[in-house]
C-alpha cells in the first residue's frame, strides 16, 4: 500500500474493525424482531436486491421499483422464465462448462489416461489439437518416470544415468529454439500461427508455452478461437483448464446472470453439499455436479436434490462411497460372479467363503455420516452411530463405473450388504438399490431435516441467528409441501421477519458476496475472471477449495477480523484504481468525461447514493469526508488549481466501508 493510501485507510479500518462486530452484537440482542414495522419504499427494493442477488447493479433499484418488488421476486422464483442470453454469450468461450464428463476427460486427459497411452492400452487421438495435449502430457509423464528410475538406480548403487547431461543440454536447446520461434509465430495470423505451433516437437511446444509471460502471452493467444486457446493452456496442465473454466463460470454467473436468485441458491446448495475440487477425479467431476445436479434442483423438491447428489459421481468419489463394500457381500466374501443363490447360501453356511484381498473390501461410513449430519438431519437430528453404520450398509453398491474415465453412477449388487437394515426405527427390507432411495425418502421427509435445512436457509437470507418462529413456519411448509424449496422461500419472503427493519443491512457478506457485489455495484466489466478469483483466494475463500464437507461458513464471526477487513479494503482500492487485471472500471460512475465532478464533497455524495443507496452512517461519512483534502484524492499540491477528484479512491473507500460489508 502506498503511503498516501495508508494515511486514508487506517482511520477507516479502525471504523470497520469496531463498527461491524458492534452492530452484529447489537442485532443479536433482540430475540424477537419487530413484526409490526417493515422496511418499505426504496429500502424494501434495496433489501430485496441485497438478499436475493449478489448485490444491485447500476439501475437495478429503479428497474425493480418500476416493476414492483413482489413481481420481481416472483420472476426470480421462476428462473426458467427469465431469458439469460447475454450471460450465455459470456459463457460460450468456456467450452468445458457444456461438455459431458467423458468429453472433459478425453479432451483434458488425467494421468491414468496418459499412462494407458504410454503402456499401449489406448491410442493417441487423431484430432491434431487433442493430440498435441496428449503428446505434451506423454512427454511430461515419461520425464517423471525417468526421474523415478534415476532415483531408484541411485538407491541401488547403480551408476547414474549417463544421458543426464544430454537431457539438460536438450532442455536448454528447446528453450533456445522456443525463444527463436516466438517472434516468428507472433507475426503470423492466428490460424496460421496455431498450425505452425502444432508442427513443433512436443518438447519445444512445452518450452514455448512455459516461456510466454504477460503481454507476450496475450499477444500469442489473440485472435485464436476458444478451442485453440484451451489447447495452449492445456499443454502444461490440462486439468487446470477445467478448474479455471469452472471458477470463471461461477464468477460470471454471479456477476451477470439475470437469474440472480437461482445463482445465489446454487452457491448455497453447493456449499450445503460441499465437494473439494482438489480430490482426484473431482477435478473433472465437479463441472457436471454443479451444472446437472445443483443448479437445476436449486428451487425444486429437496428429495430430488438429495437423490441427485447421492447418485452424483462427484459426491460418490469425494466421500469414498464408491469404494464401500458390505462386509457380508459377495465381493467381501470372495464369491464368484456367476455363483447362483443356492451355492451362495451353501458356501456361507459351510464356511467356504473367504475375505477378498482386493482394494475394495471394507465398509466406508463417510457418506452415511455426512448424509445425516450435514445434508439432512443435522448434528442434533436424533440419529446414532448405529444409524450411521446401517445407512452405510444401505448405500453399499452405490458406486461408479470407471470414474477416472468419466463413468457415471451404477449399482453393483455384488458389493451390496445383504439382509435387513434398521434406520431411525424404520426396517429397510432387502431391495438392492431401492434401499438407498427409501432411506433418502425417509430423511428428506424427517422433521429434523425440515428444521435443519430451513434454519440454514434462514441464516443465508435473514440473519446469522434466525428467529425460531420463522424457522418453524418454514419447516412446516417444508413438511406440508413435500420439501418444495420454492414454497419454503415464499413462506420466508412473505414473513415479517424477513422485512423487519433490524434485518436491513444486517448480514455481513462473505468474501465472495463482497467481491461480486463490489464489481456489480460499480458496473465493472470483467473480461478475465481468474484475477478476481485470486483475490478471493487471498481473502480465504478460494472457490471450490473448501476441503472439509462442511463448506464455507455463512456467519459473520468467521469473516470479521482486522486482517480480513484489511484484505477487503486492499481489494476495493486495487479494483477502483484499475490495478486488477481483466477488470475494467466503469468510468461513468459518479461522473463522466463529458461532465466531471470538480468538488470532492459532491463526488462523495453522488457515490454514496450510487453505491449504497444513501445508506451511509454519519460516522463513515465524516471519516471519509475528513480525508477528501488528501492530495491522493483532490489531486492538488499547495497552490495547484482545482482538479476533478480521484473518483476511484473515493469509490474504493466507500466499498471498504462498514455499510458496504453488509447486505
Amino acid at each position: 500500500m502506498r503511503p498516501g493510501h495508508r494515511q486514508i485507510v487506517v482511520p477507516l479500518l479502525v471504523l470497520l474493525g469496531c463498527a461491524v462486530p458492534a452492530q452484529l452484537a447489537q442485532g443479536r440482542k433482540r430475540d424477537k424482531p419487530s413484526t409490526s414495522a417493515q422496511v418499505d419504499g426504496r429500502k424494501r427494493v434495496v433489501h430485496a436486491l441485497n438478499r436475493l442477488t449478489f448485490g444491485p447493479r447500476p439501475g437495478d433499484i429503479d428497474r425493480v421499483t418500476a416493476l414492483g418488488v413482489d413481481k420481481w421476486i416472483d420472476q426470480q422464483l421462476h428462473p426458467d422464465k427469465i431469458v439469460d442470453s447475454a450471460l450465455d454469450a459470456r459463457l460460450s468461450p468456456l467450452r468445458t462448462l457444456q461438455m459431458s464428463t467423458r468429453d472433459i476427460v478425453e479432451s483434458f486427459p488425467p494421468e491414468p489416461i496418459i499412462k494407458a497411452v504410454a503402456d499401449g492400452k489406448q491410442r493417441l487421438p487423431s484430432d491434431p489439437l487433442k493430440r498435441a495435449v496428449y503428446e505434451a502430457q506423454l512427454e511430461r509423464y515419461q520425464n517423471q518416470e525417468n526421474k523415478k528410475q534415476e532415483k531408484s538406480n541411485k538407491g541401488s548403487n547403480v551408476s547414474a544415468n549417463p544421458d543426464k547431461n544430454d537431457d539438460a543440454a536438450r532442455l536448454q536447446q528447446n528453450q533456445m529454439d522456443a525463444a527463436e520461434n516466438t517472434e516468428e509465430l507472433l507475426d503470423m495470423p492466428p490460424d496460421q500461427r496455431m498450425k505452425a505451433f502444432l508442427k513443433l516437437p512436443a518438447e519445444e511446444q512445452s518450452a514455448f508455452t512455459r516461456g510466454l509471460q504477460g503481454n507476450q502471452r496475450d499477444e500469442f493467444l489473440e485472435g485464436m478461437n476458444p478451442r485453440q486457446r484451451e489447447t495452449i493452456e492445456a499443454l502444461n496442465y490440462p486439468q487446470q483448464v477445467v478448474a479455471n473454466e469452472l471458477v470463471e463460470g461461477k464468477l460470471l454467473r454471479a456477476l451477470y446472470s439475470d437469474r440472480q436468485l437461482q445463482e445465489v441458491l446454487t452457491d448455497f446448495w453447493f456449499n450445503h453439499f460441499n465437494i473439494f475440487l482438489g480430490k482426484g477425479a473431482d477435478h473433472y467431476l465437479l463441472t457436471s455436479f454443479e451444472r446437472d445436479v445443483i443448479r437445476p434442483h436449486a428451487l425444486g423438491k429437496f428429495e430430488d436434490l438429495l437423490v441427485a447428489t447421492a447418485q452424483s459421481p462427484a459426491m460418490l468419489f469425494y466421500l469414498d462411497n464408491w469404494l464401500s463394500v458390505g462386509p457380508n457381500s459377495d465381493v467381501a466374501n470372495g464369491i464368484p460372479k456367476r455363483a447362483n443363490d443356492a451355492w451362495k447360501r451353501h458356501a456361507r453356511s459351510n464356511g467356504l467363503t473367504r475375505q477378498s484381498k482386493g482394494k475394495r473390501n471394507g465398509l466406508n461410513e463417510n457418506y452415511g455420516r455426512e448424509l445425516m449430519e450435514l445434508h439432512t438431519l443435522g448434528v442434533n437430528g436424533g440419529y446414532t452411530q448405529q444409524d450411521v453404520t446401517e445407512v452405510a450398509w444401505v448405500f453399499t453398491g452405490w458406486t461408479l463405473k470407471q470414474p477416472r474415465q468419466g463413468g457415471g453412477f451404477t449399482f453393483e449388487e455384488r458389493t451390496h450388504e445383504p439382509g435387513d437394515k434398521m434406520v431411525l426405527g424404520h426396517r429397510i427390507k432387502p431391495r438392492g438399490e431401492k434401499e438407498g432411495l427409501e432411506v433418502l425418502h425417509i430423511l428428506a421427509h424427517h422433521p429434523s431435516t425440515a428444521k435443519f435445512v430451513c434454519t440454514k436457509l434462514a441464516m443465508r437470507f435473514v440473519s446469522d441467528d434466525p428467529p425460531s418462529a420463522l424457522v418453524d413456519r418454514m419447516a412446516a411448509t417444508f413438511l406440508k409441501k413435500d420439501g418444495d424449496i420454492r414454497e419454503v422461500l415464499k413462506t420466508m419472503l412473505t414473513s415479517p421477519e424477513f422485512w423487519a427493519p433490524e434485518a436491513y443491512r444486517a448480514k455481513v457478506k462473505t468474501p465472495l458476496e463482497f467481491v461480486v457485489s463490489a464489481l456489480r455495484a460499480s458496473g465493472a466489466e470483467v473480461t478475465d475472471a481468474l484475477p478476481v478469483a485470486r483475490q478471493l483466494q487471498n481473502m480465504g475463500m478460494q472457490l471450490y477449495a473448501m476441503q472439509p464437507p462442511t463448506g464455507y461458513s455463512m456467519k459473520a464471526d468467521t469473516w470479521v477480523n482486522s486482517s480480513a477487513l484489511l484484505g477487503r479494503m486492499n481489494f476495493a482500492l486495487a479494483f477502483t484504481s484499475g490495478r486488477i487485471k481483466g477488470v475494467q472500471i466503469n468510468s461513468e460512475l459518479g461522473s463522466s468525461p463529458d461532465n466531471p465532478i470538480a468538488d470532492p464533497q459532491q463526488a462523495l455524495a453522488v457515490l454514496e447514493n450510487e453505491l449504497l443507496a444513501g445508506d451511509v452512517s454519519k460516522q463513515t461519512h465524516d471519516v471519509i469526508s475528513a480525508r477528501l483534502q488528501n492530495s491522493e484524492i483532490n489531486r492538488r499540491k499547495l497552490d495547484d488549481p482545482a482538479r476533478p477528484p480521484n473518483i476511484g479512491m473515493i469509490e474504493g473507500l466507500l466499498l471498504g466501508s462498514p455499510e458496504f460489508q453488509r447486505r
